[in-house]
């Protein structure tokens, strides 16, 4: 069921980078948004450019999200497609604290769990809705070097699939947005990863953006921008040991250059 005029999205994570490109675009298309980040000013500024409306707040605690649900739902009447974009990639290593562990569950899978709790009930009487993960190639593959993101990102996805396999029937779509190397702060901050990360080229948020608009043509559930992820994650489910093999040696090209 593709996304209509005048229908209603949420996204967080808005501020800027995918967020930012993926409200852009629903605007230009003739969606009615209301875009979501932490970092208030960002938020306002980016919704003034765009044409969206500002929910300034935290989409991952139990009450932040029900603020943000609610205030979309007084602005926009209804919610049709949220867009859960907002993540983080906090942790590096194996000693990585525990804080790491536990802002990276809340924010990268916690968020996902709460905010469907209260919107899929909604589109499961009405018959329709849409939920769309920003899960990465992470969250297919791995990221070397992170744990934290790697693991968060494969739950990510995990609740992604859970969700589409429990409810498409009641025409409720589930997508999962997984690119590789994206030209935002976290690739930014990638340093010696960056060139891992890039290896198949780094894509701008605004071609992600329409790599995910285009899904919405056929409700596909792997959002691929770049689709060598295809052939990687096929790699690595039907020859698990070689494709390891290959990833240990990419961490210790990695290790060489820290």
């Amino acid at each position: 069921m593709p996304i209509l005029p005048d229908s209603t999205a949420v996204v967080t994570g808005a501020a800027g980078g995918i967020g930012r490109a993926l409200a852009a675009r629903l605007v230009a298309e003739g969606v009615r948004v209301v875009v979501n980040d932490i970092d208030e000013v960002r938020l306002a500024e980016t919704a003034d450019q765009i044409g969206a409306h500002p929910v300034a707040g935290d989409a991952a605690s139990v009450e932040g999200v029900a603020r943000l649900v609610g205030a979309a739902k007084d602005h926009l009447g209804q919610i049709d497609t949220w867009y859960g974009n907002a993540g983080i990639d906090r942790g590096h290593g194996l000693d990585c604290p525990e804080e790491d562990w536990q802002a990276s569950h809340e924010v990268n899978v916690m968020a996902h769990v709460r905010a469907a709790r209260l919107l899929v009930p909604e589109w499961v009487e009405r018959g329709s809705g849409r939920y769309v993960v920003t899960a990465s190639a992470a969250g297919l593959l791995m990221m070397v070097g992170t744990p934290t993101y790697s693991v968060t990102k494969h739950a990510a996805v995990a609740f992604a699939e859970w969700l589409s396999a429990t409810y498409r029937h009641h025409g409720i779509v589930v997508q999962a947005i997984c690119p590789q190397g994206v030209q935002t702060g976290m690739l930014e901050r990638a340093g010696q990863m960056a060139g891992l990360l890039s290896r198949d080229g780094a894509l701008t948020p605004e071609q992600v953006a329409d790599s995910a608009w285009e899904a919405t043509a056929d409700d596909r559930f792997l959002v691929l921008p770049h689709p060598e992820v295809a052939d990687y994650y096929a790699a690595r489910a039907t020859q698990t040991d070689k494709w390891l093999g290959g990833m240990n040696r990419l961490w210790q090209h990695v290790e060489g250059q820290v």
